[in-house]
């Protein structure tokens, strides 16, 4: 005979008989000798290391709202209104349209001072004419004086009075232009008409020591106007 087993030891056997299903140790079962005791933790989960901090929920961006025609059409007004009040104070107070005008005195004496050829100036031109530029220059060959004016009808116009060869003159200041007759201009002195660069035309008087002329894409009748004047 085997020898009598405690009654609370379990089987070490725990294979059931034929046609019975697997009996499993109860959870209170006391674990064989020699071996922890599994504890079942009952509390609070262990904190995530400090340096893993879980990233915070994804914030809204918050959509630009659109701008309607009318705050855009709002906005380019508050700009626009200040630059047309300074427009209209450069224009009307500080004449910002007007041509910057000189004094042709110094040039026109500098150019009788130096004695190369007669000197003619305008004379008797109304205040509607602007001188706008006056310059006596010695170069190759001779003097010359140019006084550059804006006219009435707001056109340019140049007188070039000069002792430079008129084979010289001629090319360079209009630009290879070809005579068209006679301009009869009264006072007895052989002008003629002449084309030039663009949309210019020319009148010019050939003399043995100096050659005059004006120049411009003024109409022909304020030319004329010019070359009247001219004492």
């Amino acid at each position: 005979m085997e020898p009598a087993q405690p009654a609370d030891r379990v089987p070490t056997d725990a294979t059931p008989p034929d046609g019975q299903p697997p009996v499993l140790p109860t959870a209170g079962a006391t674990p064989p000798a020699g071996e922890p005791a599994l504890v079942e933790s009952t509390g609070p989960a262990p904190l995530a290391d400090a340096g893993e901090q879980p990233a915070p929920p994804a914030r809204k961006e918050k959509a630009r709202s659109e701008r309607s025609p009318k705050d855009m059409a709002l906005s380019l007004l508050v700009l626009l209104v200040p630059i047309a009040l300074l427009l209209a104070f450069y224009r009307g107070f500080l004449g910002g349209d007007e041509p910057v005008t000189v004094d042709p005195a110094p040039a026109i004496e500098q150019a009788r001072a130096a004695n190369a050829f007669p000197v003619a100036e305008p004379r008797g031109l109304g205040s509607d004419w602007r001188t706008v530029s006056a310059r006596y220059q010695t170069e190759s060959g001779g003097g010359t004086l140019r006084i550059g004016y804006v006219t009435p009808e707001g056109r340019g116009a140049q007188l070039v009075e000069s002792n430079v060869p008129a084979e010289k003159l001629l090319p360079a200041e209009l630009s290879g232009g070809q005579p068209q007759g006679p301009a009869d201009l009264p006072g007895g002195a052989s002008w003629q008409r002449y084309t030039a660069r663009g949309n210019e035309q020319a009148l010019v008087l050939l003399e043995p020591n100096r050659t005059v002329l004006v120049v411009g894409d003024a109409g022909e009748a304020e030319l004329r106007e010019l070359v009247t004047a001219l004492r």
